[in-house]
């Protein structure tokens, strides 16, 4: 077994109904999954032992934490019923921690298509996706990493009609990271309705992101961001997940890469990635 690579595909919500929250604490949600052709970069090697190198422009973020919390860590051992597998990783962050993007969850699911690749008997997409939602809400969505509906937490997985495949988008983040929880927390009870049926894009352009108000009082610049979004026309600007990172979708590479310029050139302090929808 030589080298081995996976793209950690970011993941967007293309909308995000919050309707109760259950007896668990946890609450009953209702999303559109989809992923950028963009994310951080995962490499694993046979090694004598499990190790985990950091690397990129978010690397060093991780760098204090216990490597046996890490997901990819958490993914290996869990794949290998409970044993920590002689490997290698080797990743570069490129997606800012607390985002609203899903990159941890994206890294643990790029490792498990790692590790399963090379297993001699490779588990069934429905064992991974069992491990995946041990691992976090995001995790099952992150396998596949295409457009699918979440229900419950997220882990109840429906197809949809792939209808927004090849959609430029662009992420624009203010370099501020927005934990979940506190989001969540400040969710007000009300339930706004259900998502709407259909296709990725029809609920893309009729759903919303019920968690925006509350992310908003937390991160203010996220109301910058979506404004200046909006002004470049595009077919939607929206809050990915619970934050601070946003998101604009155009049916043209051109228009996409005039709005990216011009918000890297007004604010070269924000973190902003582009590409296409998978």
């Amino acid at each position: 077994m030589g080298t081995s690579h996976a793209t950690a595909f970011a993941k967007i919500n293309l909308a995000l109904h919050v309707r109760r929250r259950r007896a668990d604490d946890y609450h009953e949600l209702e999303t559109v999954f989809a992923f950028l052709d963009q994310g951080d970069s995962l490499w694993m090697e046979p090694a004598e032992q499990f190790s985990l190198d950091l690397e990129g422009t978010f690397g060093r973020n991780l760098a204090d934490e216990d490597y046996e919390t890490n997901l990819i860590c958490r993914a290996a051992k869990l794949h290998h019923n409970g044993v920590v597998p002689p490997v290698a990783f080797r990743l570069n962050k490129r997606l800012p921690i607390a985002a609203g993007l899903g990159g941890g969850s994206a890294d643990a699911a790029a490792a498990l298509r790692l590790l399963n690749d090379k297993c001699e008997v490779p588990l069934s997409t429905d064992e991974l996706h069992a491990i995946a939602a041990q691992l976090g809400a995001d995790v099952p969505a992150c396998i596949d990493s295409l457009p699918v509906v979440g229900r419950g937490t997220g882990t109840l997985l429906e197809p949809i009609e792939n209808d927004v495949s090849g959609l430029h988008c662009l992420l624009v983040n203010p370099n501020i990271s927005v934990a979940t929880g506190p989001v969540f927390k400040a969710w007000d009870g009300v339930d706004r309705g259900p998502m709407p049926e259909g296709s990725a894009r029809s609920i893309l352009q009729d759903g919303r992101n019920d968690l925006e108000p509350m992310a908003l009082k937390i991160c203010p610049q996220i109301g910058i961001i979506l404004q200046e979004l909006r002004e470049a026309k595009p077919l939607v600007a929206r809050m990915s997940g619970s934050g601070a990172t946003c998101f604009a979708l155009f049916d043209d590479a051109e228009t996409l890469q005039r709005s990216a310029a011009e918000v890297a050139s007004r604010h070269p302090d924000w973190w902003t990635m582009t590409g296409r929808l998978r």
